[in-house]
């Protein structure tokens, strides 16, 4: 169902890391949230290490999907039996208890994500009690809190990111329209936020900041611009399986989500225009195995 990947443009470093990429089935084992606002099509595990080990990706992270709700098992499951290869990012509620947090973390998990964008956004407020609460419960493991937000929440939430006891990763870029520039509402603050150190940047998702699936002029410039501002804290991200638009809403009868075709490889090839050559290892072997624990 997966095209192979074209060659990338560049050399991988060895261990490089895909930091985003999210599993789906087989659904007789894992079946999905009855409250999914989709339905994607089977993204199986031995289809992502196809296309990793096709690319020459030594590594990844696996970010839970929304449309399994707070139900991590199938990327657990992955994770327990690719333990050098794998780490993950959960989601969790006010049921998942200590010792789940420790189980998980056995198996592999780094961080938590706070999903606040596929369902439509929360209030700043909302958003910011939902950080201080999962914050609080992770701080113990030394996992760090994953945020997926529209780009204007981040300027609401700046104060609390530099005070929570985790460090925060933003998903996609930080997710604004790449053709506004750097001066929109959210954009400034997360600069702001990556010289504290704390705060992390995933150089993922060119087709969730503009119209054009591999990126162009204004995701180059907003992906240099975050680089800048610390290159000790971007990490890269395929977001595999690529899932396409949705209604937001899910219909037992309606068929599955289409997948977006693109090319593993291109995407590759997009990070390499993006970032310096020289800095390539940095953002895909040594960032990676400081954030999530790779040896």
């Amino acid at each position: 169902m997966f095209e192979p990947p074209s060659p990338p443009g560049f050399v991988l470093p060895e261990k490089s890391c895909d930091c985003h990429v999210h599993l789906f089935g087989p659904f007789d084992r894992y079946p999905l949230s009855q409250r999914r606002l989709y339905t994607p099509a089977p993204a199986p595990t031995d289809d992502l290490l196809a296309i990793l080990d096709r690319a020459g990706v030594g590594r990844a992270v696996l970010v839970q999907p929304s449309a399994y709700a707070t139900d991590n098992r199938c990327l657990l499951d992955a994770c327990a039996a690719h333990p050098d290869r794998f780490r993950m990012v959960a989601v969790i509620d006010a049921g998942t208890d200590t010792r789940e947090l420790e189980r998980m973390n056995a198996l592999g998990v780094r961080g938590v994500r706070l999903n606040l964008a596929s369902s439509g956004g929360r209030s700043g407020g909302e958003t910011a009690r939902l950080m201080r609460e999962t914050a609080s419960r992770i701080a113990p493991f030394g996992w760090h809190l994953q945020m997926f937000v529209p780009v204007a929440t981040i300027a609401e939430i700046a104060p609390l990111v530099r005070d929570l006891p985790v460090a925060v990763v933003f998903d996609h870029m930080g997710k604004p329209d790449a053709a506004r520039g750097l001066a929109q509402a959210g954009v400034p603050e997360l600069i702001d936020l990556l010289a504290t150190g704390r705060t992390w940047v995933k150089l993922s998702g060119p087709y969730r900041v503009s119209a054009d699936d591999y990126g162009n002029t204004h995701v180059a410039a907003l992906a240099r611009a975050l680089f800048d501002a610390n290159p000790d804290r971007m990490v890269w991200g395929s977001d595999w399986p690529h899932i396409g638009q949705h209604a937001g809403r899910h219909d037992e009868v309606a068929p599955p989500v289409a997948y977006r075709p693109l090319d593993y490889g291109r995407l590759l090839t997009a990070l390499s225009e993006w970032v310096p050559q020289a800095d390539l290892a940095r953002v895909l072997v040594r960032n990676p195995a400081v954030l999530y624990g790779f040896s």
